[in-house]
């Protein structure tokens, strides 16, 4: 058909645009919306699961820690509940609480503490309280001991603390009183008839024992011969065969050591002569030094005690004071040997 001729005053025709639309009859029931859903489900899911790994990756003791984290928050939310008038009301966060509907509180690794330090099991706790109060028991009675023995005055160089390790009794030094002749380890009869006495207070419990000597910062005079970590060492050996000669059994002792003046008891001045001392360590019963921050690791606890092994320490110490030529490292091979072993003739070092 032929194209009719346009006018010189018409408008030019406009183009007819089609425009095809596909409706998708299924999209509102199978849209997206089933991914959100289905991205809360996988998360709830991987939560739980963690939940269940966490609880059976972790001790009883790492869950009550984590019990105690999220206690107050339980207790606060409770309150009314637990016998609280408000803020000031109730007991405390220590006390213990009276639910009526916990049912015995429950699993206590997973649900509310039975108290606000979040441990069901109070054996470690009850061990150091009757530790504690058998450690006061030896101080006094130590005390009595040694004003029945005649040295009353001795009584301010005994000094009683509670450390991590136990109950610890210092026997320190004053500018008129030393327990050991002035370089030596051989113990002045005053100080031998101080650590009989306290051998028989310290016999009276099964707890293990710990010796440990301390010296001032002054160096040793023969420093090559001997110094402070030796000094140390052998006043504490010298200490232990006290006690033993007392009654106390080998297997109480668990450690021998020397410090020398790396735990000085004035801290401000390590040249007082109060900072030489005999350290005597009543430990801790089995199974009250749960809250023990030191090494669990029995490896970790073999490399401390190879690091601080006095024999090791007084040769490694030797070895760095010897500076002829036996303390040459293996291997080496002398630019003049017949020096060398002139200068290891006697007489010559």
């Amino acid at each position: 058909m032929a194209e009719k001729k346009r006018g010189a005053n018409e408008p030019e025709p406009r183009p007819i645009i089609v425009k095809k639309i596909i409706v998708d009859g299924h999209g509102g029931h199978h849209g997206g919306a089933w991914k959100v859903a289905y991205a809360d489900f996988v998360t709830a899911m991987m939560a739980f699961f963690l939940l269940m790994w966490l609880l059976g990756a972790t001790t009883e003791k790492q869950r009550k820690g984590l019990a105690d984290y999220f206690t107050p928050t339980l207790i606060q939310m409770k309150e009314n509940s637990a016998g609280s008038n408000g803020m000031f009301g109730g007991d405390s966060l220590m006390g213990k609480e009276h639910y009526p509907t916990t049912g015995g509180q429950g699993n206590m690794a997973i649900t509310i503490p039975r108290d606000a330090s979040g441990t069901k099991d109070q054996g470690g706790k009850a061990t150091r309280a009757a530790d504690r109060q058998k450690f006061e028991s030896i101080k006094k009675d130590l005390e009595a001991r040694m004003i029945r023995a005649g040295m009353a005055k001795l009584r301010k160089n005994v000094r009683f603390t509670e450390t991590r390790e136990g109950l610890r009794i210092d026997l320190i030094d004053e500018a008129d009183f030393a327990m050991f002749a002035m370089g030596t380890d051989q113990l002045v009869p005053q100080a031998r008839a101080l650590i009989g006495e306290v051998a028989k207070v310290v016999n009276s419990m099964p707890n293990p024992l710990i010796v440990r000597g301390h010296t001032d910062g002054l160096p040793y005079a023969s420093g090559r011969n001997m110094n402070n970590w030796m000094l140390s060492s052998s006043r504490a050996e010298s200490t232990r065969r006290v006690l033993a000669d007392n009654g106390i059994g080998n297997a109480r002792f668990a450690r021998i050591e020397g410090v020398a003046d790396r735990e000085p008891f004035i801290k401000g001045d390590v040249y007082d002569p109060r900072n030489r001392r005999m350290s005597i360590i009543l430990g801790w019963s089995r199974g009250g030094d749960s809250n023990d921050d030191g090494p669990t690791d029995e490896a970790t606890k073999a490399a401390i005690r190879e690091r601080d092994d006095p024999a090791r320490v007084a040769k490694e110490q030797a070895r760095r004071l010897d500076m002829g030529g036996t303390g040459l490292p293996a291997g080496v091979e002398l630019l003049n040997p017949t020096a060398a072993g002139t200068s290891s003739k006697p007489g010559k070092h």
